[in-house]
């Protein structure tokens, strides 16, 4: 009946939507959240999409849908853990969707967070707060570094002293007078003193002669 029928064409193929959305976290910071989805009209059911939505589906039925799901999955979550957690955070968001827009006969196929954006104060706090744990990092570091050192020292001391104490133990005149003949230059002093005795040289000739 061409007086009142025609064909409306509806695109069966994969196509790509991409929703911003604000929300707040579990802990009432402020995310701007970037959310790219892909997705496709199952094709025996666009008449009922037609007849019930419409051709403008995705203004009335995608958008709203990331937007409030969006914001209910988020709110799950710190701020923090939404970068942490970002995988998480992506499963959640894509279950609730893909049950969402099953009843509208649309199948999502694919969804990614390109983007999460938090307000200044809240980066400043992520910076300061990396900052201070590196520089606790740094500070624990350079103590260990030192105890080692100081261990070091102390083993190093005990050990001179040990050999001290070896040598003390050891050292008799004679070897004390040998050391001092190593170290003559050869050279007898000019003023001798009134016994007319040689400085520090003292040999047992008794004793070489056996």
């Amino acid at each position: 009946m061409p007086v009142v029928e025609r064909v409306i064409k509806m695109d069966v193929k994969i196509r790509k939507s991409d929703t911003r959305a604000t929300a707040a976290s579990k802990d009432l910071q402020i995310v701007m959240t970037e959310i790219v989805l892909n997705y496709h009209l199952f094709p025996d059911k666009v008449n009922k999409i037609y007849q019930q939505i419409g051709l403008d589906y995705e203004k009335r039925i995608l958008d709203p849908a990331v937007q409030e799901i969006l914001k209910g999955v988020t709110a799950k979550f710190t701020a923090e853990e939404l970068i942490t957690k970002r995988q998480l955070v992506k499963e959640e968001i894509k279950i609730a969707l893909h049950e969402r827009l099953m009843a509208s006969y649309i199948s999502l196929d694919e969804l990614n967070i390109t983007d999460f954006q938090f307000s200044k104060g809240f980066n400043e706090a992520i910076e300061n707060k990396q900052t201070a744990e590196q520089l606790a990092l740094k500070a624990q570091r350079d103590l260990e570094r030192i105890k080692i050192e100081g261990e070091q020292k102390v083993v190093t001391a005990r050990a001179e002293a040990e050999s001290q104490r070896i040598q003390k133990e050891t050292i008799s005149p004679i070897i004390l007078q040998l050391r001092a003949i190593e170290k003559w230059d050869g050279k007898f002093p000019q003023v001798i003193g009134g016994t007319g005795a040689m400085p520090f040289i003292n040999i047992d000739t008794a004793s070489t002669k056996k």
